[in-house]
């Protein structure tokens, strides 16, 4: 693969973010540098983590960058649990995202062992 782009758990991440922006544009005024705000950093966050790792050479600084896009992963599915509970969101939307959110790890996870090998 030539770009970052063209990597599906990129493609993932970024669909994941979209809805997450379009979903967040309905939470509470209130929210908006709160619990808005850090959901929205924590899906970008895995969408620019991944990118930067692609670009990097060493396998080290890769899969760091890895890491901290799974980190993020991880952090969007608790945003998600709390939005949920403060019925932000629904029972299904938030079952939906947080299983997009474990495929994703899932998915750099394998990425990690490949690189790895």
């Amino acid at each position: 693969m030539k770009e970052f782009t063209e990597l599906r758990v990129w493609q993932e991440g970024k669909s994941i973010t979209v809805s997450i922006y379009k979903l967040t544009e309905k939470f509470p005024g209130q929210e908006r540098f709160g619990l808005t705000d850090q959901l929205r950093r924590a899906a970008n966050s895995v969408c620019a983590n991944i990118a930067e790792g692609f670009e990097r050479y060493h396998t080290k600084d890769k899969i760091r960058f890895y890491y901290l896009a799974r980190g993020s992963a991880a952090e969007c599915k608790s945003h998600l649990l709390i939005s949920k509970e403060l019925g932000y969101l629904s029972e299904e939307t938030t079952k939906n995202l947080i299983e997009q959110c474990s495929e994703i790890g899932r998915m750099i996870n394998a990425m990690i062992t490949a690189i790895r090998e």
